[in-house]
């Protein structure tokens, strides 16, 4: 087996090539950046060629280093997708989806049971897994991701879903005695709960600035709480904490049952810049119990009716 490559070596190599440096790599890898260096150093004598030019803006890969990143990059893919092949061997009918939290919880999850009366022999293993993870995580067969919509087009490894629109929304306590939906005057007598951390999202469709701007109103939002994702915020909407900003998928059950309601009228939405689509790897492009779900997921994106009650007059996407 001298003729192999050592593995630690390659992945420590891909580490760099990515990053330029080898500090970074020996952050991701868990390594000192010496080990990293050492790694590095065994597979250039491997091969017998340098594999990065070493400059004061970073590590260069060399002409021998690109071409052998592009086949590293294939082999730890083929790699990573191991588990999932042997996993698909062993329980042929089971089907690992992966999908955000907020979109688990307050959408997918409640629908599923009509999956499984559907496809009795379909084995669903539903991982909750964000949409900033890399795509080849956690050997998925299919995710339900969050896209730009240049991203969205329907191919042979995906489906768009929907396009949701952003707007604000409360529990119905916090507007007892008040005419609802309220005039956009009265939005900053109302504790405002904002999504992501100080300086995060300026200028976009969840930043209340951005709202307020729009709305013309001269007052700078007071924001009562912050939170990092949107489940928490929704969940502290419904327990009347404040007005939170919120995607229209993610409250659709929530307002169809009386458990939020919108703040002000559906003409001040904001369609949303990104795009919810089901996608799968090449190598699943003809698999059964992909294509089973995908035509599902996409059925019931349909009849929840994202955009029926969108008043067609409402705002494109805000630029962030």
């Amino acid at each position: 087996m001298k003729t192999l490559p050592p593995f630690d070596a390659l992945i420590a190599f891909h580490a760099v090539a990515r990053s330029s440096s080898m500090t970074a790599a020996g952050d991701e890898l868990g390594i000192t950046q010496s080990a990293v260096s050492h790694r590095i150093k065994r597979l250039e004598d491997f091969i017998g060629v340098t594999l990065f030019d070493r400059r004061n803006s970073g590590m260069a890969l060399t002409h021998a280093g690109d071409a052998l990143f592009q086949d590293v990059g294939e082999i730890l893919d083929a790699a990573r997708g191991l588990r999932g092949r042997c996993l698909n061997a062993a329980a042929p009918n089971a089907l690992r989806v992966g999908v955000g939290s907020a979109l688990a919880d307050n959408w997918l999850v409640r629908r599923l049971p009509e999956f499984r009366r559907r496809h009795p022999n379909i084995e669903l293993d539903l991982t909750i897994v964000e949409n900033e993870a890399p795509e080849n995580v956690a050997d998925l067969d299919v995710r339900i991701l969050w896209v730009a919509v240049s991203e969205a087009r329907a191919s042979s490894t995906q489906r768009p879903l929907f396009r949701e629109h952003v707007f604000p929304v409360c529990s119905p306590d916090m507007l007892k005695g008040r005419n609802t939906p309220l005039s956009s005057e009265h939005l900053p007598e109302l504790p405002l709960l904002q999504k992501h951390a100080p300086g995060q999202m300026v200028g976009a469709e969840w930043s209340w600035q951005t709202w307020f701007d729009r709305l013309g109103l001269k007052s700078t939002p007071r924001e009562a709480l912050r939170f990092r994702s949107i489940g928490p915020l929704v969940s502290a909407a419904q327990q009347g904490a404040g007005v939170a900003l919120v995607r229209s998928m993610v409250v659709r059950d929530a307002l169809e049952e009386g458990r939020l309601v919108r703040v002000l009228a559906p003409e001040y939405d904001i369609l949303s810049n990104k795009v919810h689509v089901v996608r799968w790897p090449g190598r699943l492009a003809g698999n059964l119990n992909v294509r089973a779900f995908a035509e599902w997921v996409s059925e019931e994106a349909q009849k929840s009716d994202i955009l029926a009650t969108h008043d067609p007059a409402a705002s494109e996407p805000v630029s962030a």
